[in-house]
């Protein structure tokens, strides 16, 4: 139950991100809820292996590259799913920082409410 919240949740987040900047667009919740899916399914498959193999680059700009593996996963979801676009490397930076921050407010919520 937790898991599908959290799904829903970030699925909505999505949609924000996509109403926020302009070169993201999305077609519908639906389509939100398959990306924040997807880019789940990336960042826990994909990343770690991506991070791994760019560790040079990583140390060497002391973890700016972060963002461009950030924001190549964004661009890997925008070419697996029709109703997800990206208008390049600048949006997909733009739109994993933002949902970063929004997770952040988001986590801080419901860390307190685990607190009580």
């Amino acid at each position: 139950m937790r898991l599908l919240l959290s799904l829903l949740i970030n699925g909505f987040l999505v949609y924000l991100c996509a109403e926020i900047l302009s070169g993201v667009s999305i077609d519908g919740y639906l389509n939100a809820v398959l990306v924040a899916l997807l880019l789940g399914m990336v960042n826990f498959f994909v990343r770690p292996v991506l991070t791994l193999l760019t560790l040079p680059i990583t140390i060497l700009t002391l973890g700016l590259f972060l963002l461009v593996i950030n924001g190549a996963m964004v661009l890997l979801v925008d070419w697996m799913l029709d109703g997800f676009y990206v208008d390049g490397w600048i949006w997909a930076i733009f739109f994993a920082i933002v949902m970063a921050i929004f997770n952040l407010f988001v986590g801080q919520f419901t860390v307190q409410e685990k607190e009580k």
